[in-house]
């Protein structure tokens, strides 16, 4: 059975880092792009980043930019998300997703374009 494992996450001040981790059983993330999601409550999810597998290109929600980072270790099958210099607008729960398939990431942030999806882990970041 193919799944989507994620771990990380947890409660930060403002200012503080985290850094949360996706991998696969099951299949490889080796071949396919990775996107990163977050719903905060009350709010749609919103796209956050996304890692191709052709040549790593990467993409961020202007948000994000320059705070995040996504990142793949190939050998550990893992895409990470590290997030600097956290805010209180960025509290939610985060979902990794990938469909195993397309290498590239898609033109715009739609979760309809991945079959496979985490189970989400919370991001508090609180005084």
């Amino acid at each position: 059975q193919v799944q989507v494992v994620q771990s990380g996450g947890g409660l930060v001040q403002p200012g503080g880092s985290l850094r949360l981790s996706c991998t696969a059983s099951g299949s490889t993330l080796d071949k396919a792009a990775v996107g990163w999601f977050r719903q905060a409550p009350g709010k749609e999810r919103e796209g956050v980043s996304c890692i191709s597998s052709s040549d790593d290109t990467t993409k961020y929600v202007d948000s994000v930019k320059a705070r995040f980072t996504v990142s793949r270790d190939p050998a550990k099958n893992t895409v990470y998300l590290q997030m600097n210099n956290l805010k209180p607008e960025d509290t939610a729960i985060y979902y990794c997703a990938t469909d195993f398939l397309s290498p590239l990431c898609p033109m715009t942030w739609r979760p309809d374009y991945y079959d496979y999806w985490g189970q989400g882990t919370q991001v508090t970041v609180t005084v």
